[in-house]
């Protein structure tokens, strides 16, 4: 999916997000912010959106929020000043493939429901590799493509929808596998159905 087709997506889908993808994406988040809260320092959290996860975070730590789409953004903005999250440092609109972060920056990394969204998604593993310190945590959820059953034959004819739906129906794990500087040390399934994927990844 092109950049481009990825900032009109969710132009389109960020007044109605919370109440859907995002409801069905809940579990997801719950699960990658309870991880991410057993660590401390400093948070980046890839594809923020509208910032659903935020006030989930806890309040020691130190947050920071990206996301291609304006439109999201301005969302999460809402959130944050509505709520008073005080761990929110930063919310900036950027290309995750070109994160504008020093080297080895931030503790732990969440990508949720993203990957299967952006363009180029092994440079932005790298890239999401290259700004969290070695030791740091990597959390993603995800929907991966199956190989057998009725949703997998639902998925291979979604994939041709790319651009309207806003990610990719068929998108293969392996893709997000294969930076070696990130090693795998947890993998299991997420309510609903099984549908979704968390991982858990440390930078060596």
């Amino acid at each position: 999916m092109e950049i481009q087709a990825v900032a009109n997506s969710y132009a389109r889908w960020a007044p109605v997000y919370d109440q859907t993808f995002g409801a069905v994406t809940q579990s997801g988040r719950r699960a990658a912010v309870g991880l991410i809260n057993q660590g401390e320092g400093s948070v980046l959290e890839v594809g923020v959106g509208t910032g659903l996860a935020l006030d989930g975070y806890a309040p020691h730590l130190d947050v920071t929020g990206i996301d291609f789409s304006q439109d999201m953004l301005d969302k999460a903005q809402e959130r944050v000043e509505k709520k008073d999250l005080s761990h929110v440092s930063e919310l900036r609109q950027m290309d995750a493939r070109r994160l504008d972060f020093p080297d080895d920056h931030f503790d732990s990394v969440a990508a949720m429901h993203v990957l299967s969204v952006v363009p180029e998604p092994e440079r932005v593993m790298s890239e999401i590799a290259r700004v969290c310190k070695p030791g740091g945590k990597v959390v993603i959820t995800n929907h991966f493509q199956r190989d057998t059953g009725v949703l997998a034959r639902i998925e291979r004819m979604a994939a041709p929808l790319s651009n309207v739906l806003g990610w990719h129906s068929d998108f293969e794990m392996v893709r997000i596998l294969q930076e070696p500087r990130l090693s795998v040390t947890e993998k299991r399934g997420l309510p609903p159905l099984g549908m979704m994927t968390l991982l858990v990844l440390e930078k060596s």
